[in-house]
């Protein structure tokens, strides 16, 4: 159960005004701040280029706090290069786009946006150089209104220039592969080079293994040559020593007969 609030004691005439109500300083700090932190933002390019006789495509995006409304509207306004007046060119609104039927682009104009993706774009065919000058997307996703439009320039070339960036981009990327081609044939050589020098300490690996081996062997052979003729030395003059005395044995027979 509500109670009511007791009134508060009378002012007295003369009295010293009390300071603001804190209920009040609130209502005023949302009024002022709240409508700002709910405003509708619009993206755009800053500027788009194309070329006589071609299509070009003026992208518009918005971010909002609310849903997507089914009341949500795009306008887009065209103001031309030197002029002063904006005039519609294209009206989205319940769900169907609207094309104006006056001016340049009446049959030059196509909507390629999706509201629930939040996209707003068109796309003008047919480019002429009549089309210069500068496009302004406006979107109200209600409750939610409140908000700045966003602009994007066209400027329409006989040829469609490169832009400065795309060529320092190119520059930088072709710099960038002249580099990660040399460090590959600089780690593919290097990858050769150390190939061979393996091979090449295998082969002296090798080769001072067999070497090593044969003067072994030769070695071998030297130590073995003095006892094979101190051994027929040793048979040689044990044979004469034999056939000495046998031939001592035989004399002294001849001698008794």
């Amino acid at each position: 159960m509500l109670r009511a609030l007791a009134p508060g004691p009378a002012m007295a005439p003369g009295a010293p005004s009390s300071s603001p109500s804190p209920i009040l300083a609130a209502l005023l700090f949302s009024s002022l701040v709240l409508p700002l932190a709910q405003a509708i933002v619009v993206y755009t390019d800053k500027e788009v280029h194309g070329a006589v006789g071609s299509r070009v495509t003026l992208y518009c995006s918005f971010w909002s706090s609310e849903w997507v409304s089914d009341d949500i509207s795009f306008t887009w306004r065209y103001q031309p290069e030197g002029g002063r007046d904006a005039i519609s060119i294209f009206h989205y609104a319940k769900g169907q786009p609207y094309i104006d039927e006056v001016g340049t682009f009446k049959e030059r104009i196509q909507w390629v946006g999706d509201p629930h993706w939040k996209d707003g774009s068109i796309v003008i065919h047919n480019l002429d150089y009549s089309d210069n000058g500068t496009f302004t997307c406006d979107v109200k996703n209600p409750p939610d209104i409140v908000g700045k439009t966003s602009q994007v320039t066209l400027y329409v070339f006989e040829k469609v220039p490169t832009r400065y960036g795309v060529v320092l981009g190119a520059v930088i990327g072709g710099v960038i592969g002249v580099v990660l081609l040399l460090l590959v044939l600089f780690y593919l050589v290097r990858y050769c080079w150390l190939r061979r020098q393996e091979a090449l300490q295998r082969r002296l690996s090798a080769m001072e293994k067999g070497k090593l081996h044969k003067a072994a062997k030769d070695s071998k052979r030297g130590r073995q040559t003095p006892v094979l003729y101190a051994m027929l030395d040793h048979s040689r003059s044990t044979k004469a020593a034999s056939e000495k005395k046998s031939k001592g044995l035989g004399e002294s027979r001849k001698d008794k007969k």
